[in-house]
């Protein structure tokens, strides 16, 4: 059942170059900062962006570059790392020193998953821990350590036999992808666990595509086009953004190919007046824009006031137009209500399941019980916008998540309440035809997990 477990934790890591020009010093340093964040996602229950967010940021970038994959990775790996970290240490760790068992995980995922030597990760993770105020515990870290060095493959034998630590996916998770896609669960839960392809959207209001392939291919950069969707790229390997040629002239933005569907399927039109009812940090909103023929009235809106900041910032980088406001797409105000739109994007807030590998924290973060209390939302902001669109108008629902209670079920109950709502087609090639919507799964290579409904209002 599954690819053997040493393997899977290799490929959800891959080597970090950085680390190696590391010093001693810095080196500790970095892992004692990694446990931070690591202990801020399981103790605090905070995101790993805003943990990482919140840490102090190294100065030089090899070490920066290797905090993020150490957060990173070891968020991914969780489950099989607290599987082993609880078979390594002797008695359970007091509750003021539940970070000692944070940095144990970082040293683990180092010796897993990472091509760092053994005595290089070993030494400085055992050195961070004086850094963490925790001089006694040094000899515990150390033996630790040194105990899965030795007994490596019997102990990864041993949590193997443990699900979540196998699939790196909690039980109630594992139990509705198995159920809602008997044939592709495990595909789809390898890819949730590996590393998300870079993908860009090329601004073909300023240059064409193959013009930019150019530009990428004169800077060193592999890409390939995608052929179903002409503004799409993928980068072969992913770099920095400032790296991208033009990036700070508006001539491309990072989106994944997944979320580029959405503009062309809401296909703008010249003078529309249309809404992106929850539009941070920006995307769609800017490829709405750019997607359109010409002029149209968009209002992007969003309950996040700091995120709507990065979806201005991302405007003015491109050069684009739209009124930006804060709202709750739940609660219709004059400022935003107040007239009939031709189009309503909705992008609405949801699991975040299919977008997993991008966001590894969200297995730990998110439990069974809330997507009861998200499909509530969800179905309050259809009902809630539904009354905005004119007839004739169209909406599109979308959510990044793989479970049918937020997608094609989400969408028999609209439909059953709303009598003059009827469900347009979708392109045969966009993922897989469900009783309402489609949906794309997440495979290696290719794009997020997305769902996608269109509506018109008759």
């Amino acid at each position: 059942m599954g690819r053997a477990l040493s393997k899977i934790g290799a490929a959800s890591g891959p080597s970090c170059a950085t680390s190696s020009a590391t010093s001693s010093a810095s080196g500790a340093a970095v892992r004692a900062q990694a446990a931070k964040v690591l202990h801020a996602v399981r103790a605090d229950g905070r995101s790993l962006t805003d943990a990482l967010a919140r840490s102090s940021a190294p100065s030089d970038a090899r070490d920066g570059a290797l905090l993020s994959e150490l957060s990173f990775g070891a968020v991914r790996l969780l489950p099989r790392l607290e599987a082993l970290t609880e078979r390594l240490l002797q008695r359970p760790l007091k509750s003021n020193d539940r970070i000692l068992g944070s940095l144990l995980m970082i040293g683990l995922y180092q010796l897993i998953a990472l091509r760092i030597p053994d005595h290089a990760a070993v030494s400085t993770t055992v050195a961070a821990t004086r850094l963490l105020q925790r001089p006694r515990a040094v000899g515990l870290i150390n033996a630790s350590l040194r105990r899965f060095q030795r007994e490596r493959d019997g102990l990864l034998a041993e949590v193997e036999q443990i699900e979540a630590a196998r699939w790196l996916m909690p039980p109630w998770l594992l139990h509705r992808l198995r159920r809602a896609w008997p044939e592709q669960w495990q595909a789809v839960v390898t890819a949730s666990n590996g590393r998300a392809p870079m993908f860009v959207r090329v601004n073909r209001q300023r240059i064409s595509t193959d013009a930019y392939l150019e530009r990428l291919a004169a800077a060193g950069i592999e890409a390939e086009a995608l052929p179903d969707q002409p503004q799409a790229l993928r980068l072969l390997q992913p770099v920095p953004t400032d790296a991208l040629p033009g990036f700070g002239d508006g001539l491309v933005s990072v989106q994944d190919a997944g979320a580029q569907w959405a503009a062309p399927l809401l296909a703008p039109k010249p003078g529309e007046r249309i809404l992106d009812a929850c539009a941070a940090p920006g995307g769609k909103t800017a490829h709405l824009i750019e997607q359109a023929q010409g002029p149209i009235a968009l209002t992007a809106m969003d309950v996040s006031a700091d995120r709507l900041e990065t979806a201005q910032a991302s405007l003015r980088r491109l050069g684009l137009q739209a009124r930006v406001l804060v709202g709750d797409a739940t609660q219709p105000e004059p400022v935003w209500a107040d007239a009939c739109y031709q189009a309503i994007l909705v992008d609405a807030p949801c699991s975040a399941t299919g977008v997993m590998r991008r966001h590894p924290d969200i297995k730990r973060l998110r439990c069974d019980h809330d997507i009861a209390a998200l499909t509530l939302i969800q179905a309050k902001m259809l009902d809630s916008l539904w009354s905005l669109l004119e007839p004739g108008g169209r909406l599109l629902y979308l959510t990044c998540s793989l479970l049918p209670d937020e997608n094609e079920l989400q969408i028999s109950r609209f439909l059953a309440r709303q009598g003059d709502a009827r469900e347009l087609s979708l392109p045969d090639r966009l993922g897989i035809a469900r009783t309402h919507g489609r949906q794309l799964l997440p495979t290696e290579a290719g794009p997020d997990g997305f769902y996608f409904a269109l509506l018109q209002k008759q």
